[in-house]
């Protein structure tokens, strides 16, 4: 495996960012949002995301110059036109709006519709608990999940981020509504390896370790069976319905070709006011469950811990990349 230093992966994303006519701020911004999900080791959606975002670009799905719009308005809650400008700079614009709303309210929402693949969500949850507030984002996606009960793929396995800051490494909870999403799915394939539990169904049936044949059949795993594909289809219309935008139906089933997708962001401000300041209780549920862990031998990791753990070796050793992978975007 090849290790990139951070910043020639970064600026090598942003030139061909450039190149396809991004503005040098929004191309900065994209290729950050880009390069630090290598840095914090979602490789599925980093620079092996990259080429298809660049192939998105150039057939027309994504307009580098589009900026959201504001649709409509009502105290703490926001409606917005994405106008299928980049999935990544729409969504860090609508939890920034959403986090400004908040500073105004105590609670921001902007339910953005009309817009594209927000690459790594858990980078919105990381912008919010950054900014020392609270983030919950969600989105709906293409079809690509069977809902219990059936084959067929019906709802979107869409991905929900819960993000409480702290001060020694905020908790961010980034998971897609399936056991794997397609992109970890591919990221395992792509290393000729199995998943740790199984993760969706083969050919005939039967729940499979095998990323390849899972990828074959598109029938995902949802977590927890029948609630997975529950809360897939609440967070779905709750995307929809706030938006005004798309349901997953609609969007179509080609991954490749996914657009207008519709998606949720809120902002909460902890930090305003005494009543709200109770953050400091989130040290105390950490560190009973790690003690408590163990005192009993087993080793606990609250949601994004390993990011952190993955984002200092990263930033010490060079960015993971596929050479194969590193050379096409090179070669943009």
């Amino acid at each position: 495996m090849l290790r990139i230093p951070y910043s020639e992966l970064f600026d090598t994303l942003r030139g061909v960012l450039l190149k396809l006519g991004f503005e040098p701020p929004r191309a900065e911004l994209c290729a950050r949002l880009f390069a630090e999900t290598d840095r914090d080791g979602i490789y599925s959606h980093g620079l092996n995301r990259f080429p298809r975002f660049v192939r998105s670009v150039r057939d027309g799905r994504v307009d580098p110059s589009a900026t959201p719009a504001l649709v409509a308005g009502r105290g703490s809650l926001e409606r917005w036109d994405g106008r299928r400008g980049p999935g990544n700079l729409n969504a860090h614009a609508s939890m920034a709006r959403a986090m400004e709303l908040a500073r105004e309210h105590g609670v921001g929402c902007v339910a953005l519709a009309n817009t594209n693949h927000w690459m790594r969500g858990g980078s919105y949850g990381w912008q919010a608990a950054d900014a020392g507030m609270i983030g919950v984002c969600w989105t709906n996606t293409v079809p690509n999940l069977p809902p219990w009960g059936s084959t067929e793929l019906l709802v979107g396995n869409n991905p929900l981020v819960i993000a409480v800051p702290r001060a020694t490494g905020h908790v961010v909870l980034d998971m897609a509504m399936s056991q794997f999403s397609y992109g970890a799915l591919e990221s395992y394939a792509m290393r000729g390896e199995q998943l740790p539990v199984p993760g969706g169904f083969d050919d005939e049936g039967r729940l499979t370790t095998d990323p390849v044949a899972i990828e074959k059949t598109q029938r995902l795993l949802p977590m927890g069976y029948w609630k997975g594909s529950g809360l897939a289809l609440a967070l779905d219309l709750l995307a929809g319905l706030l938006s005004g935008g798309r349901f997953s139906y609609a969007i179509g089933p080609d991954m490749e070709k996914e657009t207008g997708v519709s998606q949720v962001f809120i902002a909460f401000d902890a930090l305003s006011g005494s009543a709200m300041n109770s953050l400091s209780g989130v040290d105390e549920v950490i560190e009973q469950i790690a003690s408590r862990a163990a005192a009993r031998g087993e080793s606990v990791r609250y949601p994004g811990e390993q990011v952190l753990a993955t984002r200092k070796e990263n930033l010490e050793k060079g960015i993971p990349a596929t050479p194969a992978v590193w050379e096409q975007v090179r070669a943009m």
